[in-house]
């Protein structure tokens, strides 16, 4: 079984309770806007990170991370990407190939809206954890957790960590 935390948009902005949820997790996902690499180093220095870059992140966050990854987790095919939509409205980029080669879990940030849904046309689970950062317009900073165990995808969590400002 694998422990998942799931954070996106944090704009350069990581804290004490980031982090403290961060020890508690197997692996650290961010589905981007990471802002700078002292956000992803600081996770590093922690537990094992898997990340992509966003709108908002420069050249030196662009040279780490890919705009998408896609690998297994357990026997989970899972894709990250910033900027992808959500099932019947998935962005022009990702939206052919989705439909043609679908994931068992597709995860976006970018909206800072916390979204968990599934997909009945294709068979898959669309996460987004919100923003845990403090810019943009969000009144509540969330992340997500989970596990995967096998081909399971389970106890799923939401965690809040308070307002924006």
């Amino acid at each position: 079984m694998t422990r998942i935390l799931l954070l996106s948009d944090t704009h350069n902005h990581i804290d004490d309770r980031i982090c403290a949820y961060a020890r508690e997790a197997d692996e650290i996902w961010h589905a981007g806007d990471i802002g700078s690499l002292r956000i992803t180093d600081t996770l590093r220095a922690i537990r094992p990170v898997r990340a992509v870059y966003g709108n908002i992140d420069g050249k030196e966050v662009r040279g780490e991370f890919p705009l998408d990854a896609r690998f297994m987790c357990e026997e989970v095919p899972v894709w990250i990407t910033h900027i992808g939509g959500y099932p019947k409205r998935y962005e022009p980029r990702v939206r052919e190939e989705i439909r043609r080669d679908p994931p068992k879990l597709f995860i976006s940030g970018h909206s800072h809206i916390l979204k968990v849904q599934f997909d009945k046309d294709l068979d898959l689970l669309h996460m987004n954890p919100g923003a845990c950062g403090k810019a943009g317009f969000h009144q509540v900073r969330t992340m997500l957790r989970f596990a995967i165990d096998g081909t399971d995808i389970r106890d799923l969590e939401v965690i809040e960590l308070g307002k924006r400002g």
